[in-house]
């Protein structure tokens, strides 16, 4: 696996300082010590150790992984969860992609629908998109914003602020309850994002994955990346960071993304439960009649 101190300093948005997406975190970004043709053993490395974290943090039931996943479209979100978590037992993990909201969300707050899908202690959460978009799409297109039936005091020009507020204060609230939080935004170039967008027209078999409205998109590239900026410099804390992981060349990407997994569940020093004396000697009372049969 990559050294998983230098990937989390290379990528991290650091709290206290004000960062530039396009001059400070390169798309095509890999580890000069990291080769190609190693990488599908490196990543089986950390898929094994992840596995064995995962089984220590459900038995030990203390804590809960929450893992949010951020990008534009093509970007391989879903390819780097299918990859990174392929060796977790799904009785521990729970993945949730959130698409436009839907009625009976839009007559919640906004933060609901993620709220109530946060993950139970002992497992890991996966969010594909999250409560972010809610400073995304809604500042990009603000007509989406418009649907959310707000009382008209509260559109003015200092909703972003507050929502960014309300979204580190949600997130402080998780982790001081046991839930730890990791945020990836997935780094693709315009240029790479066209070249895979051409790729799912050209194979039929990844037709599904596109739609005319993936390109229209494009045209807000550089709207997107102003607010995506803005986002990590006002949501960037000590207790969630972001990690800004390169993604035009996905076997870094899942490498990256494993390596800041593997580092956050080794901090915890996760352990497996330990029985008292007398639990111990029903054990040896069990076994011994048992092996009596």
């Amino acid at each position: 696996m990559p050294n998983p101190e230098e990937i989390i300093k290379t990528f991290v948005v650091p709290p206290d300082k004000k960062i530039s997406l396009k001059k400070d975190y390169d798309p095509a970004y890999k580890a000069d010590y990291v080769k190609k043709e190693d990488a599908a053993g490196m990543l089986q490395e950390g898929i094994e150790q992840l596995k064995l974290y995962q089984d220590m943090l459900y038995a030990q039931d203390t804590y809960a992984l929450l893992i949010v996943f951020q990008a534009m479209d093509a970007a391989g979100k879903d390819g780097t969860i299918k990859h990174v978590m392929s060796g977790v037992n799904p009785q521990g993990c729970q993945v949730y992609s959130f698409k436009a909201p839907s009625s009976e969300e839009l007559d919640h707050d906004y933060l609901w629908r993620c709220a109530k899908n946060v993950p139970e202690r002992g497992r890991i959460g996966i969010f594909n998109r999250s409560y972010y978009e809610e400073v995304l799409i809604t500042r990009v297109h603000p007509e989406v914003l418009a649907k959310q039936k707000l009382p008209t005091s509260i559109m003015d020009k200092h909703i972003w602020k507050r929502r960014f507020e309300e979204i580190n204060n949600f997130e402080k609230y998780l982790v001081n309850n046991g839930i730890v939080i990791l945020k990836f935004f997935l780094n693709v170039s315009k240029d790479e994002q066209k070249k895979r967008f051409l790729d799912r027209i050209d194979r039929p078999e990844k037709n599904w994955k596109f739609s005319a409205s993936d390109a229209k998109e494009r045209a807000f590239w550089d709207d997107y990346m102003d607010v995506y900026e803005d986002m990590f410099n006002n949501t960037s804390t000590a207790h969630a960071p972001w990690y800004i992981i390169p993604a035009d060349r996905k076997w870094f990407t899942r490498l990256a993304v494993a390596a800041v997994i593997d580092e956050k569940l080794k901090s915890l020093n996760l352990q497996y439960p330990t029985i008292s004396e007398e639990a111990k000697i029903q054990l040896m009372q069990a076994k011994e009649i048992l092996e009596n049969e």
